[in-house]
């Protein structure tokens, strides 16, 4: 016979573990009796690290701190709108809520709990930029195929043209002008299937992004015109993807040529070595634009060169945008498009010594 409150039970944890609002309980000694994925993920700390340790040693904030124990004295709610908390080694701003709750003990008496709720207001930033650059790059990829169909129209007819022209002619010195004709229709017809990038649905199978890395590492390898030095800090822990391996090998390397180069052009004057490094993290319970997901998997490629402009960060994965004289404007524009068709997304996070490429890819929640 199913037990009703055991049902109930199991569903209050399945609905605390899939909020996005992180949720931390307090004894009455103010220690943690438990975190959902959401505060672990907040927080920076795994549940079975914290529990039954002072709250003080989650949040290291006097006054917040002051403010719990205050909310424990009085048994008054405490709320206050974006306050900006340090966690690890960076700031995180937060709403917080501390709600003090009556609850059995072990004795059977109710004891004074307090129940800890963070909304991570740079979360939600974070998630709507995201979903203007996922908008943005449906806009933009709508606006080539349009273009490219009014552009390959015209120089198909304009080739062909030529080559009419080259067989009339008498003077065969004169063929010269139509193959420079004939070259330039090709090299644009080029350019735009360049912009539009891959238009072949992707053939996507579960992958170790391992793997993926090993590949690029083995192919740059191959290359001693840099002096770079390309480090590796791997979570083993990541499970497979379902992705296809050649868009991931390809946006991986297009992202960290471009890493390469902008190293061998930095001319900030500093004499420093050129370090990239490529790291894989797991996120719990992360959104992807708007889609939330049980499991991402994280890859960061990091250099050390002299950063990005903030108003070329806005515009950077357009196609034909790019901040380096000899470049193109087309590598990382398809490694997004490469990254979108499979279901991920590309950041980007720059300052002067060192930029940020974050590769975040939907693990199969089966």
């Amino acid at each position: 016979m199913n037990d009703p409150k055991k049902h109930s039970y199991e569903l209050s944890e399945n609905i605390l573990d899939n909020l996005n609002t992180a949720v931390v309980l307090l004894d009455g000694q103010l220690n943690v009796l438990c975190i959902n994925p959401s505060a672990e993920m907040l927080l920076g700390v795994s549940s079975h690290k914290i529990t039954s340790k002072p709250v003080r040693k989650l949040l290291a904030d006097d006054d917040l701190f002051a403010a719990i124990s205050d909310t424990l004295a009085s048994n008054h709610p405490f709320t206050q709108r974006e306050r900006t908390i340090r966690i690890n080694d960076h700031k995180v701003t937060v709403d917080i809520s501390v709600q003090p709750i009556s609850a059995s003990g072990a004795s059977g008496k109710n004891e004074t709990r307090l129940l800890l709720e963070l909304s991570h207001l740079d979360r939600h930033l974070r998630i709507s930029r995201e979903e203007n650059l996922l908008a943005q790059h449906e806009t933009i990829r709508a606006l080539l195929r349009s273009m490219a169909h009014e552009v390959k129209n015209p120089l198909g007819g304009i080739r062909g043209a030529a080559q009419l022209l080259e067989r009339e002619l008498e003077n065969p010195d004169l063929a010269e002008y139509t193959q420079v004709i004939i070259g330039e229709a090709d090299r644009l017809k080029k350019l735009v299937d360049r912009m539009l990038g891959p238009n072949v649905r992707p053939n996507k199978i579960l992958v170790n992004i391992h793997s993926v890395t090993e590949r690029v590492r083995s192919l740059l390898k191959a290359d001693k015109s840099r002096d770079v030095k390309i480090f590796f800090d791997y979570d083993p822990s990541i499970p497979d993807v379902i992705f296809d391996p050649e868009h991931l090998i390809q946006a991986v390397l297009n992202i960290v040529r471009n890493a390469a180069q902008a190293l061998d052009e930095d001319d900030s004057g500093e004499q420093k070595e050129k370090i990239i490094t490529i790291k894989t993290r797991i996120l719990r319970h992360f959104n992807i634009g708007y889609k939330r997901h049980k499991l991402v998997a994280k890859m960061d490629i990091i250099d050390n060169g002299p950063g990005i402009s903030e108003d070329m960060q806005e515009r950077i994965f357009m196609p034909l945008i790019t901040g380096r004289a000899e470049g193109t404007g087309l590598g990382l524009s398809i490694a997004q498009s490469l990254m979108s068709q499979n279901g991920g997304l590309i950041e980007c996070h720059s300052k002067p010594g060192k930029t940020v490429f974050s590769l975040l890819l939907p693990v199969n929640d089966e």
